[in-house]
């Protein structure tokens, strides 16, 4: 038996193949340059970063943060069953001393403004019993998160200007605040709070999941390639080959300027199983004997006969990773671009290195032990008359459960809402984690989603009486509402300061007051650095006034956003001097809920521009709409039977999680591209049952194998602790099953039901 393949491009391989020598070394140098440039790549996993540059609310972040630059916010809890004992106090007051000598790093608690108006030496029993009464005198303390029933806060700025300053401050931190707990003590446990330390900790993770996941892939792999071909080189070849792949695809992020986020660890995956599949594809054609006169026109119309739809596998699966450019969230789009160039590089490598290496090494052909050889074809001649036999069960049954899976992720109106979307920090981190244990303790009690309302004034107007006033009614308006937390601003500080000189922290309603406190708050200005946080002094036309609560019991994602907008609204509508005033609503909590608003049309928009790419892809290929429709119902149904999946296990969509689509469609239509390729070279029988026994012959068991790659590569996230990445790996791993079982069902029960259609067809 010959294999079918073009002359012309049997000529070509020919060719590659006799330059064997100069491909690999060629490649050994561009794998050199690849490892460079990886070890070059930065790591940028900062959830506030995931919008691209050029996004309006992200342009006018950057506006806002220009001119109120702040440093990374922070908190320590000093739990005591009394935090206000002068144990307490005074060990907090040891550690605050301790903090200020630390670079980089501005501690306050609310010891600092009691020393405005007492001493400012050791705490003695006298002054304890007095700060107590300080301390409860106001809600304002525990509005700031600097006292609860069981503990006292100290919070914390890191004006830091690189990663490994932050990591270095934050080291120094916990080498004073950490050892507190220490048994005996005043304190039963000490939190610590905020974006730092998550941010530390998702930076470790992003670059340790690769290494982490790698060589169980690894080994998984060597293993399935020597229990499938039982032959060493073979196994050198594939390995080589993808180490090659690998490291160049990795490298070009240095080249574009990408950086490792808390989704890149999906690219050197998604290309290593890619490859991997292709590779299967290609070299199970290669072992198979025919009758050609020499081992190297053999190797040659073998590749020739797989370049056809392998390439056009390849192609719709770079293109359909490439589809996701389109996506507004800078992750996704550069997860997109780097895993399409990546697959451009694979797919060069497994037409030129790997024939290379095959030669060179010498791969051998079919061994009649290898037990797939046995067992496969029985089952091959059981399954095609049961999929004719049960052909309409098969589809239908397939069909009525990507209808369920449709509105598993898009809902029921008045019945169930549609997938849950979740973009909160913490979800990124691993539960078990300390860290994430206290900063989810603290907002649940405080909250930690922060809006910021940017509030321009013409110019030299900021300070205004009539303006000042009007902001304290917004503020306790915002306040009053039991969501908020927090409302921080100009006149917090005059709240601030007069608690500290009255004991009251009421600032007067009537306008003929407000003259004496614009006066007051200017004067507090030019001596307390702090209050310039909240007015833009060049000027005067700008205040911010940042609103602290609970965005969850807003209801719906942006639900605070839409809320701080509607006060405002209503604000500038009441009074007259606010009516030339423009706000605008800015901030990373803003950035936070305007990327997961965007996870679900990056979904949808990335699939159905994948599934168009790859539905052309099989059209320029096969010709045949109807048939080619047919035969990408396994990649629907894996992926919308997965939604269900999702649904029943609580797994919500998230910046990993909403790749689902695309990645499992662009890996999974191989498959059928490679079916559907065979099944047109078993019509020369004139029967679809032969037809479909070729088939399932030649590509039943390579995908039967690469299906087995996919799966067992995507599942090794699961040893990830960035629960995205785990969670990925759990849904994509089951996508590529279900696919197989569609594979095997639903395919070949399609094709049936076509053929009934087909004239050429003959039963």
């Amino acid at each position: 038996m010959s294999l079918p393949a073009s002359p012309a491009v049997v000529q070509i391989f020919l060719r590659v193949l006799r330059a064997r020598g100069w491909i690999a070394g060629a490649f050994v140098i561009l794998a050199a340059a690849g490892i460079y440039g990886a070890l070059r790549v930065p790591n940028d996993p900062a959830i506030e970063r995931l919008a691209v540059a050029g996004d309006p609310v992200v342009r006018a972040t950057a506006d806002f943060d220009r001119l109120f630059p702040e440093g990374e916010q922070a908190l320590i809890m000093l739990e005591a069953p009394d935090p206000l004992s002068l144990n307490a106090l005074r060990a907090a007051d040891r550690l605050e001393r301790g903090l200020a000598g630390i670079p980089h790093l501005e501690a306050h608690s609310l010891l600092d403004l009691y020393r405005r108006a007492g001493p400012t030496g050791e705490i003695s029993p006298i002054e304890a019993e007095r700060l107590r009464k300080f301390a409860t005198g106001t809600a304002l303390f525990r509005r700031a998160g600097l006292l609860g029933d069981h503990y006292l806060g100290i919070s914390l700025e890191l004006r830091v200007t690189s990663p490994a300053e932050r990591n270095h401050t934050l080291a120094a931190i916990d080498s004073l605040a950490l050892p507190l707990e220490a048994t005996g003590g005043p304190f039963t446990q000490v939190r610590r709070v905020g974006s730092p330390w998550l941010d530390a900790w998702l930076e470790r993770q992003t670059g340790a999941a690769t290494a982490r996941f790698m060589p169980l892939f690894g080994i998984f792999l060597m293993t399935l390639v020597l229990i499938i071909y039982r032959s060493w080189r073979a196994l050198a070849a594939i390995v080589l080959t993808l180490g090659a792949v690998v490291a160049i695809a990795m490298g070009l992020a240095d080249l574009f300027g990408w950086a490792h986020t808390v989704i890149s660890t999906i690219v050197p995956l998604t290309v290593m199983v890619t490859t991997t599949s292709t590779l299967v594809y290609v070299h199970s054609r290669y072992i198979e004997p025919d009758d050609s006169p020499t081992l190297l026109e053999h190797h040659a119309r073998a590749i020739a006969n797989k370049f056809l739809p392998c390439t056009a596998s390849m192609f719709a699966t770079a293109v359909g990773f490439g589809a996701l450019a389109i996506s507004d969230i800078r992750p996704v789009r550069e997860m997109g671009l780097w895993t399409a160039s990546g697959l451009i590089v694979a797919w060069l490598a497994c037409f030129t290195l790997f024939p290379a290496l095959q030669s060179l090494i010498r791969t051998p052909l079919r061994s009649e032990k290898v037990p797939a050889g046995k067992w496969f074809p029985g089952f091959v001649d059981r399954l095609v008359p049961a999929s004719r036999r049960y052909r309409w069960p098969l589809v239908c049954g397939a069909l009525v459960l990507m209808l369920c899976g449709a509105a598993a992720l898009f809902g029921i109106p008045h019945v169930f809402a549609p997938l849950a979307l979740e973009m909160d920090v913490l979800t990124y981190v691993n539960p078990g984690e300390r860290v994430a244990q206290d900063t989810r303790h603290f907002e649940q009690s405080n909250g930690l989603d922060v809006v910021e309302l940017w509030l321009q004034t013409p110019a030299g107007h900021a300070l205004d009486p009539d303006f000042l006033r009007a902001l304290e009614q917004l503020t306790r308006q915002f306040e009053s509402d039991p969501r908020i937390t927090a409302v921080d601003g100009p006149t917090s500080v005059l709240r601030w300061e007069r608690y500290v000189e009255t004991g009251s922290d009421q600032l007067p309603a009537s306008a003929s007051a407000w003259p004496k406190l614009a006066s007051d708050l200017e004067q507090i200005m030019l001596t307390e650095p702090a209050a310039r946080n909240y007015v833009d002094v060049t000027n005067l036309a700008n205040v911010r006034l940042s609103i602290r609560g609970r965005a969850k019991l807003f209801g719906r994602v942006g639900a605070m956003r839409a809320f701080v907008e509607r006060q405002w609204a209503a604000a500038q509508a009441a009074d007259p001097t606010l009516r030339a005033v423009r706000g605008q609503v800015v901030g990373k909590g803003v950035l936070g809920a305007q990327i997961t608003q965007r996870l679900l049309p990056t979904l949808t928009e990335s699939f159905a521009l994948t599934a168009s790419i790859i539905f052309l892809a099989f059209l320029l290929v096969f010709r045949s709409p109807s048939a080619r429709l047919m035969t990408m119902i396994p990649s629907f149904f894996a992926i919308l039977s997965v939604f269900l999946v999702m649904r029943l296990t609580g797994i919500s969509l998230n910046i990993a999680t909403i790749l689902i689509g695309s990645t499992v469609l662009g890996a999974t239509e191989n498959d059928q591209i490679h079916f559907f390729y065979h099944f047109q070279e078993g019509r020369s029988t004139g029967t679809t049952t032969g037809a479909l026994r070729h088939a399932m012959l030649v590509a039943g068991r390579p995908i039967l194998f690469a299906t087995l790659i996919n799966a067992s590569g995507f599942l090794a996230l699961t040893l990830s602790d960035l629960p995205p990445m785990r969670e990925f790996g759990i849904v994509s791993a089951s996508a590529f099953v279900l696919a197989l079982l569609a594979d095997f069902t639903a395919l070949p029960g399609a094709l049936w039901i076509l053929s009934r259609y087909d004239r050429q067809s003959v039963r």
